[in-house]
Protein backbone atom coordinates (compact mmCIF):
# COMPACT_ATOMS: atom_id res chain seq x y z
CA UNK A 1 0.00 0.00 0.00
CA UNK A 2 1.27 3.50 -0.79
CA UNK A 3 0.86 6.41 1.57
CA UNK A 4 1.89 10.00 1.51
CA UNK A 5 2.78 12.15 4.48
CA UNK A 6 1.83 15.80 4.51
CA UNK A 7 1.50 18.53 7.08
CA UNK A 8 -1.92 18.59 8.70
CA UNK A 9 -4.30 21.43 7.89
CA UNK A 10 -7.29 22.73 9.83
CA UNK A 11 -9.74 20.77 7.69
CA UNK A 12 -8.04 17.53 8.91
CA UNK A 13 -8.97 18.07 12.56
CA UNK A 14 -12.30 16.22 12.48
CA UNK A 15 -10.75 13.28 10.62
CA UNK A 16 -7.89 13.09 13.12
CA UNK A 17 -10.36 13.03 15.99
CA UNK A 18 -12.13 10.10 14.31
CA UNK A 19 -8.87 8.20 13.69
CA UNK A 20 -7.75 8.63 17.31
CA UNK A 21 -9.71 6.35 19.69
CA UNK A 22 -8.69 8.41 22.73
CA UNK A 23 -10.04 11.63 21.21
CA UNK A 24 -13.55 10.15 21.19
CA UNK A 25 -13.67 10.19 25.00
CA UNK A 26 -11.00 12.70 26.04
CA UNK A 27 -11.59 16.45 25.62
CA UNK A 28 -7.91 17.10 26.36
CA UNK A 29 -6.82 14.97 23.40
CA UNK A 30 -9.30 16.73 21.10
CA UNK A 31 -7.89 20.09 22.21
CA UNK A 32 -4.34 18.81 21.73
CA UNK A 33 -5.12 17.77 18.15
CA UNK A 34 -6.50 21.22 17.40
CA UNK A 35 -3.47 22.90 19.00
CA UNK A 36 -0.78 20.86 17.20
CA UNK A 37 -2.48 21.25 13.83
CA UNK A 38 -2.76 25.01 14.38
CA UNK A 39 0.91 25.24 15.38
CA UNK A 40 2.16 23.24 12.39
CA UNK A 41 3.40 20.38 14.59
CA UNK A 42 1.25 17.61 13.08
CA UNK A 43 1.72 15.47 9.97
CA UNK A 44 -0.85 13.10 8.52
CA UNK A 45 -0.53 9.88 6.57
CA UNK A 46 -3.03 9.46 3.74
CA UNK A 47 -3.53 6.87 1.07
CA UNK A 48 -1.98 8.15 -2.15
CA UNK A 49 -5.28 7.55 -3.92
CA UNK A 50 -7.13 9.87 -1.51
CA UNK A 51 -4.86 12.47 0.14
CA UNK A 52 -7.82 14.24 1.73
CA UNK A 53 -8.54 11.41 4.21
CA UNK A 54 -6.00 10.84 7.00
CA UNK A 55 -5.38 7.26 8.15
CA UNK A 56 -2.88 8.23 10.82
CA UNK A 57 -0.93 11.12 12.23
CA UNK A 58 2.16 12.03 14.18
CA UNK A 59 3.33 15.10 16.05
CA UNK A 60 6.79 16.60 16.42
CA UNK A 61 7.86 19.38 18.76
CA UNK A 62 10.68 20.50 21.05
CA UNK A 63 8.76 20.07 24.30
CA UNK A 64 11.14 17.53 25.86
CA UNK A 65 13.81 19.64 27.59
CA UNK A 66 14.31 21.57 24.36
CA UNK A 67 14.99 18.37 22.41
CA UNK A 68 13.05 17.07 19.41
CA UNK A 69 10.23 14.87 20.66
CA UNK A 70 7.51 12.76 19.04
CA UNK A 71 4.62 13.01 21.53
CA UNK A 72 2.03 11.16 19.46
CA UNK A 73 1.80 8.61 16.68
CA UNK A 74 -1.73 7.37 15.98
CA UNK A 75 -2.82 4.99 13.22
CA UNK A 76 -6.41 4.04 12.47
CA UNK A 77 -7.41 0.55 13.60
CA UNK A 78 -7.92 -0.51 9.98
CA UNK A 79 -4.34 0.43 9.02
CA UNK A 80 -2.35 -0.80 12.02
CA UNK A 81 0.53 -3.19 11.38
CA UNK A 82 0.70 -2.15 7.73
CA UNK A 83 3.75 0.15 7.89
CA UNK A 84 1.91 3.45 8.35
CA UNK A 85 3.33 4.07 11.84
CA UNK A 86 6.84 3.25 10.62
CA UNK A 87 6.48 5.74 7.75
CA UNK A 88 5.12 8.46 10.05
CA UNK A 89 8.02 8.07 12.51
CA UNK A 90 10.60 8.06 9.69
CA UNK A 91 9.08 11.24 8.26
CA UNK A 92 9.13 12.97 11.65
CA UNK A 93 12.78 11.98 12.13
CA UNK A 94 13.56 13.57 8.76
CA UNK A 95 11.64 16.74 9.64
CA UNK A 96 13.51 17.14 12.92
CA UNK A 97 16.93 17.73 11.32
CA UNK A 98 18.33 16.66 14.68
CA UNK A 99 21.21 14.53 15.87
CA UNK A 100 18.90 12.79 18.32
CA UNK A 101 15.17 12.51 18.80
CA UNK A 102 13.07 11.31 21.72
CA UNK A 103 9.67 9.69 22.04
CA UNK A 104 7.73 7.81 24.69
CA UNK A 105 5.02 5.23 25.11
CA UNK A 106 3.20 3.49 27.91
CA UNK A 107 4.58 0.18 29.14
CA UNK A 108 1.30 -1.43 28.07
CA UNK A 109 1.72 -0.35 24.43
CA UNK A 110 3.65 -3.40 23.20
CA UNK A 111 3.14 -2.69 19.46
CA UNK A 112 4.70 0.79 19.78
CA UNK A 113 7.56 -0.50 21.93
CA UNK A 114 8.27 -3.15 19.29
CA UNK A 115 8.15 -0.59 16.47
CA UNK A 116 10.57 1.72 18.28
CA UNK A 117 13.10 -1.09 18.79
CA UNK A 118 12.79 -2.07 15.10
CA UNK A 119 13.46 1.56 14.13
CA UNK A 120 16.63 1.75 16.24
CA UNK A 121 15.32 3.57 19.30
CA UNK A 122 16.98 2.82 22.63
CA UNK A 123 15.34 2.80 26.04
CA UNK A 124 16.37 5.95 27.89
CA UNK A 125 14.30 6.05 31.10
CA UNK A 126 10.95 5.71 32.84
CA UNK A 127 8.47 8.25 34.17
CA UNK A 128 6.13 6.96 36.86
CA UNK A 129 2.71 8.29 37.88
CA UNK A 130 1.46 9.75 34.61
CA UNK A 131 -1.04 6.93 34.03
CA UNK A 132 -1.77 4.88 37.17
CA UNK A 133 -0.10 1.48 36.94
CA UNK A 134 1.25 2.09 33.42
CA UNK A 135 4.66 3.82 33.46
CA UNK A 136 5.78 5.94 30.51
CA UNK A 137 8.92 4.63 28.82
CA UNK A 138 11.25 7.19 27.21
CA UNK A 139 13.20 6.25 24.07
CA UNK A 140 15.95 8.02 22.13
CA UNK A 141 17.37 7.54 18.66
CA UNK A 142 20.69 8.97 17.55
CA UNK A 143 20.39 10.11 13.95
CA UNK A 144 23.22 10.41 11.43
Amino acid sequence: MNWQIRQAVLSDIEWLRRVDPIAAKDHGRRAQIERVVGMGECWVACETSDPSVPIGYGCLDKSFFGEWFIPLVVVSNAHRRSGVGRQIVAHLEHCSSARKIFTSTNTSNAPMRQLLVQLGYQYSGTVENLDPGDPELIFVKFLN
